[in-house]
């Protein structure tokens, strides 16, 4: 079973998008959504530097962008289970027919302006901790007052919280943990900083025509499938104040029966963490045009093993 995955923000990087715009009818395809959203995506997906993409209303709808673009660029595609990595999950809905593709553009360029102004009022940051035994590091989190914001499993947490917060977790690294990155993001997405983000989601998502989907949606909020459009929205909603759970994401993956993951551009996240906790499930990571024969070798291989 072939599972598509959407990376989150921090996956980003400057120029990412200038390969795929040259592909036939992408450039066209990208001009109508930044109309529809108010937005110049292929201008910040090609000339715009670190510190321009790095903005939350602007890096939400250039991932969500690149993911649509470069699955389309795919072809035919039937894949036996969607996610994506918080703002991936927009992604992933639009993949499983939740969201049109404008629709998911749209809800994700009001998610990111929410949570830019929600990121405004207390300087806040995430910081990926390499290693370490979640029993260990979840309480020194929780006692230097930070959430463990994205619980992505192979022994990756982010921790989420004010800048003073995590400049001590880098002084006081929980035992066993090997280095901690931090994310190029601009705030403490997946905590309640973001509650001010929540009800302005909910009024957009009032407003949305969705769908049932059409292939297993797996929800970062407990790794479970979801079965109704109006679940996965409310998710959605959700999900921007609330911890991201992508081990136990990956534990459905398998009990699915995954035997194969193919992530959207911006690739490579979401593929590194597979190898190391699903073993055996062959993997490509969209990161240029040039990946594109790979991963249709791969769904070509899929569909011949069913």
């Amino acid at each position: 079973m072939l599972v598509l995955v959407a990376p989150g923000q921090g996956a980003q990087t400057p120029g990412f998008l200038t390969p795929w715009l040259e592909l036939p009818g992408a450039a066209d395809r990208v001009a109508a959504w930044s109309e529809a959203i108010g937005l110049d995506l292929a201008h910040y997906g090609t000339k715009a530097d670190a510190d321009e993409i790095r903005d939350t209303a602007v890096a939400q709808p250039l991932l969500v962008a690149a993911g649509l673009l470069s699955a389309a660029a795919l072809g035919e595609v039937a894949p036996g289970a969607v996610a994506g990595h918080s703002v991936g999950e927009i992604t992933a809905a639009a993949f499983a027919g939740v969201l049109d593709d404008t629709a998911a553009l749209r809800l994700v360029r009001t998610r990111g302006l929410a949570m830019a102004e929600a990121a405004a009022v207390t300087e806040t940051g995430m910081s990926a901790l390499l290693g370490g035994d979640p029993e260990v590091t979840v309480p020194h989190l929780e006692k230097l007052g930070l959430t463990p914001a994205n619980v992505n499993g192979a022994g990756q947490i982010v921790a989420a919280g004010t800048l003073e917060q995590l400049a001590a977790l880098e002084a006081d690294k929980p035992e066993g943990v090997r280095r901690v990155v931090p994310l190029k993001v601009a705030g403490a997405f997946h905590t309640h900083h973001m509650a001010p983000a929540v009800a302005k989601l909910e009024a957009a998502a009032k407003e949305l025509t969705v769908a049932d989907p059409t292939v297993s949606y797996v929800s970062n909020k407990d790794g479970r499938t979801v079965a109704t459009g109006s679940e996965v929205v409310s998710r959605l909603v959700g999900q921007v104040a609330n911890p991201v759970r992508w081990d136990l994401c990956m534990e459905t993956f398998e009990a699915l029966g995954a035997t194969a993951l193919i992530e959207v551009c911006p690739g490579g996240t979401l593929t590194g963490l597979a190898k190391r906790a699903l073993p055996g499930v062959r993997t490509v990571a969209l990161k240029t045009p040039d990946d594109l024969d790979a991963a249709r070798t791969l769904i070509a291989d899929v569909s011949a093993a069913r």
